[in-house]
């Protein structure tokens, strides 16, 4: 593994909260950036803030994500106890796989896009690391509506500290869950830096943002 040269995160714990001024900062950072934040408090509100946010009625996909896991809307969307028309319901219904793949390709186009994002930057840029890829166009540009969330642990100061966190942190703690479930283990096949979201572009973009660590 390629080690990245930085003289300010050799010794950062990723799995810490960030401080209060750390947040601070990202947050500013991010909104400069284009990138709205919500900040709650716990996992209950951060669920409750996904209700508020989301119209009911409308449509939505979810990339793999343990934070949505952690903060209870993967079991309401499993118990369909939700209000809105989940795409990957169809996705799952479908047994022929190559109408499943047409599917998942289309659902890059969800008018709703939720997920999680493996580091923030206290200079506002997001990274995502990804085995396949799936989540990665709605993130960037298909969607016209994307919604994160994120503990603060998440919070790292520089993009090298993000890059690490993603590469040293996050894929070993895949590494583990694939290998929980019987598979060799994970791979990062792809990584997105979101360094802005422009606003000629129209999309909303948001980031609910936990004051604790949740998710990996």
């Amino acid at each position: 593994m390629t080690t990245l040269t930085s003289s300010v995160t050799t010794s950062i714990d990723f799995s810490l909260p960030a401080s209060p001024e750390a947040v601070i900062r990202a947050v500013d950072a991010l909104h400069t950036r284009g990138i709205k934040v919500q900040i709650v408090d716990n996992a209950a509100q951060a669920l409750a803030k996904v209700h508020d946010l989301i119209p009911a009625g409308a449509t939505i996909m979810t990339g793999i994500s343990q934070t949505l896991q952690e903060i209870g809307l993967e079991a309401e969307l499993i118990n369909k106890q939700h209000p809105w028309v989940n795409l990957k319901d169809e996705i799952l219904a479908e047994t022929d796989p190559a109408l499943q793949m047409q599917l998942r390709v289309k659902s890059v186009l969800s008018p709703w896009y939720l997920g999680s994002v493996h580091a923030i930057a206290e200079t506002g840029e997001i990274v995502v690391g990804s085995g396949t890829g799936s989540q990665l166009p709605a993130y960037a540009y298909s969607s016209p509506n994307v919604l994160w969330v994120a503990g603060t642990q998440k919070i790292v100061p520089t993009l090298d500290a993000a890059l690490r966190r993603v590469r040293e942190y996050s894929l070993e703690l895949e590494h583990q869950r694939m290998r929980a479930f019987g598979y060799p283990g994970a791979l990062l096949a792809k990584l997105l830096i979101i360094e802005h979201e422009p606003e000629k572009m129209g999309r909303n973009v948001q980031l609910i943002l936990v004051n604790r660590a949740i998710g990996a």
